[in-house]
């Protein structure tokens, strides 16, 4: 986990492309459900399970930590929604990856300039990662989440950046 900078960070699925915009609601056009939105039409397939042997092959996995860290707050929760159904939505990994999903809504929050929705979704987020089954979890340090979906929620009332991201990128180990 690293602070945000203005530095593009590493991309761990560059196969994808980054979507055009990133969801906001009320400022965009919904992505699926818009003719106008960057991903209507489109169907992905269902996103296979993550699994401790084989989470670096995991596209949907990799591309979520993309999104997050690039801005894209709705599309990321997306994506880790998809792999929490694959989880079966109960136990360790389906609650870090709610988590994560937790997170990536108070990023949504900021990007609205909802500073009580950043401070729900962040301390939601911290409680949620307690329950990871390990404290790398597919690559990801756990704890450092944890620290700074706190600090995000501290903070929640302060000026958000003026792109309003997160002030916290994932880095996979």
């Amino acid at each position: 986990m690293d602070q945000y900078t203005d530095e593009s960070p590493p991309r761990y699925c560059p196969a994808r492309e980054l979507p055009p915009y990133s969801y906001v609601p009320g400022q965009s056009p919904h992505p699926m459900s818009d003719p106008r939105g960057h991903s209507f039409g489109r169907h992905e397939p269902p996103a296979a399970a993550l699994d401790n042997a084989t989470w670096r092959q995991n596209d949907t996995w990799l591309f979520a930590i993309d999104l997050f860290n690039h801005g894209y707050y709705w599309e990321a929760h997306e994506a880790w929604e998809a792999l929490w159904h694959a989880a079966g939505r109960k136990g360790p990994t389906a609650d870090f990856l709610k988590g994560l999903i937790k997170l990536a809504a108070a990023g949504v929050k900021a990007r609205e300039g909802r500073s009580a929705g950043v401070r729900r979704h962040a301390l939601r987020a911290a409680e949620l990662l307690t329950a990871a089954p390990s404290a790398t979890c597919f690559g990801i340090d756990v704890a450092g989440v944890m620290t700074a979906a706190k600090t995000i929620a501290g903070r929640a009332d302060e000026p958000v950046q003026t792109k309003r991201r997160l002030p916290i990128r994932l880095t996979v180990v």
